[in-house]
């Protein structure tokens, strides 16, 4: 009997028992069951990749962006939160303010002071592993927030003085009226006017667009704070609808301490026309005079 050049039998005579495996064989048989260690390896990486998907996690909750749950009607018709609606869940960035501090017009999410009364009552968990669930479920948008968690729109900074109302019912900062399109259902706060107030440094007034369904700073002026919030307390601006899917779409940060500028401005539009025509006819005036003067007979 001869053998093939890979060391194997090149036959097997009739009759004859097969010859026995050869040690390269042996081994090959013995290196068959290897599944089971690739699904055991499986289990032993998948806690390391769980820890590492939740340290990623925090670590954007922190520093750079987090889902948010509105939990009220107090942000309408801008943010739905209305008992039977759908809430809105929004993104909120948490860079913008690194290098800066909130300006009036911004949507922010913050911590209310301790004198502030939640808008909604939820009750916290009392072991461990709901409370994770809690606090994954709050990091991705689809839990409700804290009952310390709060958001508004920002009207009024440290420095600034805020009063209701002038006498077309607006809010103002440093005697200007403020100009708030996005206002929804203002008329009950027509009796109930308040300030003026001045914003500490470090420090905001915030209130909320559905003007007759927000406890915000107008609610709280007689507590310590005097109504503000502090800027170490701004969680982050709200800058994105990301759910339900047909409201998708960007927040604006309208300037709306800039009507009176643009009413100067309106103005200085129309007055610059009319002064550049007289500017222009001037010098026709005095050329038409001139002619009038050369052809008057003398004497």
């Amino acid at each position: 009997m001869s053998s093939d050049r890979s060391g194997g039998p090149a036959d097997v005579v009739p009759g004859e028992d097969p010859p026995p495996r050869t040690a390269a064989r042996r081994s090959l048989w013995r290196r068959r069951p290897a599944q089971p260690e690739k699904k055991s390896s499986l289990l032993r990486e998948l806690p390391v990749l769980l820890l590492v998907a939740f340290v990623l996690a925090l670590l954007v909750k922190t520093f750079l962006a987090q889902a948010f749950f509105i939990p009220s009607g107090s942000m309408e018709q801008t943010l739905h939160g209305c008992p039977g609606c759908t809430g809105d869940r929004v993104l909120v960035n948490k860079v913008p303010y690194w290098f800066g501090e909130p300006e009036p017009g911004d949507i922010v999410v913050f911590e209310g002071p301790d004198t502030w009364v939640p808008e909604v009552d939820y009750q916290e968990p009392s072991n461990w592993f709901t409370g994770g669930l809690l606090w994954l479920g709050r990091a991705v948008g689809v839990a409700p927030p804290s009952e310390d968690d709060y958001v508004k729109r920002v009207i009024a900074t440290g420095g600034q003085t805020v009063q209701c109302c002038d006498a077309e019912g607006r809010v103002t900062v440093d005697g200007e009226p403020l100009d708030e399109p996005y206002i929804f259902e203002d008329t009950p706060l027509e009796s109930r006017p308040f300030g003026p107030v001045t914003v500490p440094e470090g420090r905001l007034w915030v209130m909320g667009d559905h003007r007759s369904a927000s406890a915000d700073s107008r609610a709280h002026v007689g507590d310590r704070y005097g109504g503000t919030i502090a800027v170490d307390d701004v969680i982050g601006k709200a800058a994105l609808i990301v759910w339900p899917v047909d409201r998708f779409g960007t927040l604006d940060s309208p300037d709306i301490q800039a009507a009176e500028a643009a009413a100067t401005s309106g103005r200085i539009g129309q007055v610059l026309p009319l002064g550049a025509g007289l500017v222009g006819a001037l010098p026709v005036a005095v050329w038409n005079r001139r002619r009038r003067l050369r052809r008057a007979p003398p004497g």
